[in-house]
């Protein structure tokens, strides 16, 4: 190696002093991410991991460069954007959505994958286990599938009146499963009906909220899912029009219009995300890394839509609000 390197330097003497200071700066390295929802919706959460990044040394131009894509909403585009992110090398990819999850679990078994917010993770078969995740997967999982009998329970307390409640669930998801039987169990033990709306793709939303009108619906419970993340606004205004309370799996939708929710905060799951892919980048294998669970989930409740709904928030449930939108 010595010889070749003063082969190097004695037949390149014309290399301009700034060309060698170039090459002894330390190799940047290549970090990726993948999200099904825009990048407008990730932009928070994607700021975050990078911020987690920085306080553990990560540069961005210095020492490491990120690549994030994004598939606005359409599961169809994550394979193809799976395989780029692989194709420029990425050392360590970072996902949210579990749809998003499943794309690189397809494309690869070997690159290293953190994940930051993804819901079932067992149960999905991303990890073996919590414990012992056993592959190239592991990172937060934000048991989103857990909380959502939560969320049902503080909806009925917020209107104890509404029966029927409308689930609206995406099959694009690989937890819509474990979201339809979370809800069907937490309906059936407050003795309320659950009713099944589906919207798989932006263009369903008005449809789904449509036919949950025409099933009697009182009140509706969005689960956590990067599409409905993205087209929030769009959502927000056919609910609205629809005049029905909602109950969200995700807080970004009760700013936007929504009554309440109840969820972990995703921008800390990003940020908390970003310790994995230190570890990895220092030489850390993911299948001896546990996944890791929130510790805290907020309650978030907004009395503005409370009151153009027409409806009066028990001062019992807002005491137990960890944030109140006037």
């Amino acid at each position: 190696m010595k010889r070749r390197g003063f082969t190097l330097l004695a037949g390149a003497a014309a290399i301009a002093p700034a060309a060698l200071q170039a090459q002894a700066l330390p190799t940047s390295r290549r970090v990726g991410g993948l999200s099904i929802a825009s990048q407008a919706a990730s932009a928070p959460f994607y700021d975050a991991f990078k911020a987690g990044m920085r306080d553990l040394g990560w540069v961005e131009g210095r020492n490491v460069a990120y690549r994030f894509l994004f598939a606005d909403g359409q599961v169809g585009r994550l394979d193809p954007l799976a395989g780029e992110l692989l194709a420029q090398g990425m050392e360590v990819i970072v996902v949210g959505p579990p749809q998003a999850a499943r794309a690189l679990q397809k494309a690869t078994t070997t690159v290293p994958i953190v994940t930051a917010n993804v819901s079932n993770a067992v149960g999905n078969r991303f990890v073996a286990s919590l414990a012992r995740p056993g592959g190239n997967i592991t990172g937060i999982t934000a048991q989103n599938e857990v909380v959502l009998g939560k969320l049902i329970e503080l909806l009925h307390l917020a209107m104890p009146a509404a029966q029927r409640i409308a689930v609206l669930v995406n099959e694009s998801n690989p937890s819509h499963r474990a979201f339809w039987q979370a809800a069907q169990s937490a309906c059936a033990a407050l003795d309320l009906v659950a009713l099944r709306v589906v919207a798989n793709a932006p263009g369903q939303l008005e449809a789904a909220v449509a036919t949950a009108r025409r099933e009697r619906a009182q009140a509706i419970v969005v689960v956590a899912d990067a599409m409905y993340l993205t087209e929030r606004s769009r959502l927000a205004a056919s609910i609205r029009a629809a005049t029905l309370p909602v109950a969200y799996g995700l807080r970004e939708h009760v700013v936007e219009h929504g009554l309440l929710s109840y969820a972990a905060d995703i921008a800390r799951n990003y940020g908390d995300a970003a310790t994995y892919v230190d570890k990895m980048l220092k030489g850390a294998q993911p299948a001896d890394l546990p996944v890791a669970q929130p510790t805290r989930y907020e309650l978030v409740i907004n009395l503005k839509t409370a009151k153009s709904l027409g409806l009066t928030i028990p001062p019992s449930l807002l005491l137990r609000a960890d944030e109140v939108i006037q």
